[in-house]
């Protein structure tokens, strides 16, 4: 499985995570290393079965840099999906306190804080909704405010909007998760300056049921 890159140098790459690959571990920095050769640190997290844009350091030195940047929340994360059901507005902050099960590997939305209880914050915009076979779907942009387990997926699931194919947190339909890591904005390592390398979502469906990702390549501007 070709990994595309989107920008290298001797600091860092910029580069699409398959959906399904693991991003840590033996997954992504051994696929790298395999491909392009040199060590490869992984300094942040996408779930296995989504795909799109991360940023890996090439070296400790690097990672360090960026890891400081994640910690002051300073690395820019965008994102696509689609949601089963329509916002009822189209731009909102969605809140909550969330709770991450290690064992079932899932996140619950809970009412009060106890031990292992985070909060998380998430801003949205509706940018198109339309109706199929399977229903009302609608394409959402979706800025991180915080970087939980599972955020994306269970905060719109709570409300009723599970990510369709999501069928952990309750799609009723039968697909891959239609969550994709679209935007990275961050500070190049080597020579500081502010980077942002976006990358389209799949031309498959669902994401091929929206005109707005046809005429613009599922880019921002």
């Amino acid at each position: 499985m070709y990994i595309s890159a989107l920008f290298q140098n001797s600091a860092c790459m910029v580069c699409i995570k398959p959906a399904g690959v693991n991003a840590q571990s033996i997954g992504m920095p051994e696929r790298l290393e395999q491909q392009y050769g040199g060590a490869f640190f992984c300094v942040h997290r996408l779930d296995q079965a989504v795909g799109g844009v991360m940023v890996y350091a090439r070296s400790r030195e690097a990672a360090a840099m960026l890891s400081k940047q994640i910690a002051g929340q300073k690395l820019e994360k965008e994102y696509l999906a689609v949601v089963e059901g329509c916002p009822q507005e189209r731009t909102g902050l969605l809140r909550d306190l969330l709770y991450h099960d290690a064992v079932r590997n899932k996140s619950y939305v809970v009412k009060r804080k106890r031990k292992g209880v985070r909060e998380a914050s998430l801003s949205y915009e509706l940018l198109e909704a339309t109706e199929t076979e399977a229903g009302m779907l609608s394409l959402v942009r979706v800025c991180l405010h915080t970087g939980r387990s599972h955020q994306i997926r269970v905060q719109f699931a709570s409300r009723g909007l599970p990510l369709v194919g999501d069928r952990r947190y309750g799609s009723r339909t039968d697909a891959a998760i239609s969550l994709w890591s679209a935007a990275l904005g961050f500070d190049e390592p080597e020579s500081g300056r502010h980077m942002c390398l976006e990358a389209p979502p799949p031309e498959q469906w669902p994401w091929s049921c929206f005109s707005r990702l046809k005429e613009q390549g599922g880019m921002r501007i």
